[in-house]
């Protein structure tokens, strides 16, 4: 990331690598190369590491440093980003430079000023009708509603409305969840393709939240086959005890999933009939905000 030495020469632009995935990783040093399956003698084999490439490893390390309950120590950061100790490091040491990340006193890394003020642009630009949207749903169902992006593995929860009743849920923004346990999370796994999901339960696998969760792929496989042709999913107490919800992706025009949006509910107050009630406003409100996201 260091803006010295030469600017002319086009055969070793990182970018160059960052492009078609054959240039070495300019955050490894020998150590990790080996580590990342390299051939002897540091020739990595005209492929990127196992972690990923510079810009991919970048930016999975600010976003473990910027998840909840920061400071984090390096140990964490490097955990959370699946990165070698050594790059993580190197990693951070740059963005503290450029004031992205910040480093405490006791050598703990958290969000810096240039990454809280990026954060404070995109939330200042974020397009009113959103929330509007979002707005509108919990009117209608007096229920808590969600908003959340699909990222990897996970979903980020990026709003949430509150509901009338006298309860709050423990969710949060900025909290990440996994795709198998939440409604959010199941509608966006039903519009993907099958290799992918493979991919997916093969990296993250189906780890059980309550005793209801679904853990193995044949299970939820035919789950998803029932998301796509009801057009929602249901989290019946799947992710949390007590907690029902509802659930259905926000589609790109070609049909990927970016994310999806939920009203969540409490078993003892709605039923898995009422809930299903709020299906049309939901697929409404997913539809409004699919050329907002």
């Amino acid at each position: 990331m260091s803006t010295n030495g030469p600017t002319n020469d086009s055969t070793n632009d990182p970018a160059d690598g960052l492009a078609d995935g054959t240039a070495d990783d300019p955050t490894d040093g020998p150590a990790d190369q080996q580590a990342d399956g390299a051939a002897p003698g540091g020739v990595r084999g005209g492929r990127t590491s196992a972690a990923g490439s510079a810009l991919e490893k970048s930016l999975r390390v600010l976003e473990a440093v910027a998840a909840p309950g920061g400071p984090h120590r390096l140990a964490d950061v490097m955990a959370a980003a699946a990165v070698p100790k050594s790059s993580t490091f190197r990693i951070l040491a740059s963005l503290v430079d450029q004031g992205f990340v910040r480093q405490d006193a006791e050598s703990r890394y958290g969000a810096g000023p240039r990454l809280r003020g990026l954060s404070a642009l995109v939330a200042g630009g974020e397009p009113a009708s959103i929330g509007r949207v979002l707005g509108e749903l919990q009117q209608a169902t007096g229920q808590t509603v969600h908003l959340a992006l699909h990222s990897g593995e996970t979903i980020t929860y990026i709003q949430k409305l509150e509901s009338d009743q006298p309860f709050r849920t423990a969710s949060r923004v900025g909290m990440r969840m996994p795709l198998h346990t939440t409604a959010i999370g199941k509608s966006i796994l039903a519009h993907l393709p099958d290799a992918e999901v493979r991919d997916l339960i093969a990296a993250a696998g189906l780890p059980a939240r309550t005793p209801h969760t679904l853990t193995t792929a044949r299970e939820l496989s035919a789950h998803l086959a029932r998301v796509r042709a009801r057009g929602f999913a249901l989290d019946d107490e799947e992710n949390e005890p007590t907690i029902r919800c509802i659930g259905a992706a926000v589609l790109r025009p070609d049909g990927r999933p970016v994310g999806g949006v939920s009203v969540t509910t409490v078993t003892f107050l709605v039923s898995r009939e009422e809930i299903e009630a709020y299906a049309p406003a939901l697929r409404a409100a997913t539809e409004a905000l699919a050329p907002l996201l």
